[in-house]
């Protein structure tokens, strides 16, 4: 098997320099009643309030400014249930490529909606990795667009990345950082991000979706779950790029109910009064169910989207 090549540290810094003038420079939150409540100093990099509403606008730009003029004029295509197919429709429209995306039918409506205002083309497809592989390979077999996955990519990893350096150079002395985890664009990003320093980085995935978990403990990629949790935005198998750099800097991946991850959903809207979707606010609940592990620490916590419904009782079992 041939050795990949993988992102590295450098390549973050250049996608950060790269996107700079296109991407919201997110806050960063702390709220004194949870810091009290879980006995340490949380910091909230809100990419929900990042451009289409979660950080994948990093990414799908930086991959859209690496491709040559050719590649553009071509267009390009991808999958997605909503975060990365909106954050490339809406990058293309701005950079003026034509995106045609695959969206599962189970996608929640809020990031279909999104997709379709960046003027993106949208197929119906099934859930599950085997229809993803399809539609794309139809594509590819008509045309020749460019296919941009939404994690298992260099400029994107690269870009997802640059949410993390932020975090960085907006708080002192973290001593570690979580990410959600699902095809792990953006927690291998992190980990990128992180290169050169002690800061522990962590991911956080669905119990009813923990193939990364067993990825890790197995010491090789596993397929990916049936597609059912509230975090949609984390249905997805790991990809190889991210497993790679994964495996080389994560500190552990933990994995949660979908019932804590509401209950740490509502505690973000409550406290923070922000609005972020279950895949976000698994970051919360990954240091409320390991308390001693943080204990003491400053933690910075990525949330990535939040793209959900007006009202927590909305959210749907995706299945």
């Amino acid at each position: 098997m041939p050795k990949l090549s993988l992102p590295c540290h450098a390549d973050v810094v250049q996608a950060q320099q790269r996107i700079n003038s296109y991407t919201v420079k997110t806050p960063v939150l702390t709220n004194p009643a949870l810091n009290q409540q879980l006995g340490c100093e949380l910091f909230f990099k809100c990419e929900n309030l990042q451009r289409t509403g979660a950080f994948k606008f990093r990414g799908a730009t930086n991959a859209l400014l690496k491709l040559s003029p050719e590649q553009r004029q071509q267009g390009v295509i991808t999958v997605s249930s909503g975060n990365h197919g909106a954050a490339l429709a809406h990058a293309g429209k701005a950079l003026g490529v034509k995106v045609k995306v695959g969206v599962p039918i189970n996608a929640p409506a809020i990031k279909r909606q999104n997709i379709e205002a960046g003027g993106a083309e949208t197929t119906d497809i099934e859930p599950g990795m085997a229809a993803r592989e399809a539609i794309v390979a139809k594509w590819q077999k008509e045309g020749k667009s460019h296919f941009i996955p939404p994690y298992d990519h260099a400029d994107i990893i690269a870009g997802q990345g640059t949410a993390t350096l932020e975090l960085l150079e907006q708080t002192d002395a973290l001593d570690a950082v979580i990410t959600p985890l699902g095809g792990g664009g953006l927690l291998s990003g992190a980990c990128l991000a992180c290169d050169g320093t002690e800061i522990q980085v962590f991911g956080a995935e669905p119990e009813l979706a923990n193939d990364a978990f067993l990825s890790l403990k197995a010491g090789e990629r596993q397929p990916a779950l049936p597609a059912k949790s509230l975090c949609d935005g984390l249905l997805t198998q790991i990809g190889e790029l991210p497993f790679a750099i994964i495996q080389q800097r994560i500190c552990g991946i933990l994995v949660l109910k979908d019932e804590d991850t509401l209950s740490a959903m509502k505690l973000i809207w409550h406290h923070l009064k922000i609005i972020v979707e279950p895949s976000s606010a698994i970051a919360l609940a990954a240091v409320i169910q390991n308390k001693s592990l943080f204990e003491g620490k400053r933690v910075g916590l990525v949330l990535s989207g939040g793209n959900v419904a007006a009202q927590p009782e909305d959210i749907k079992l995706r299945q």
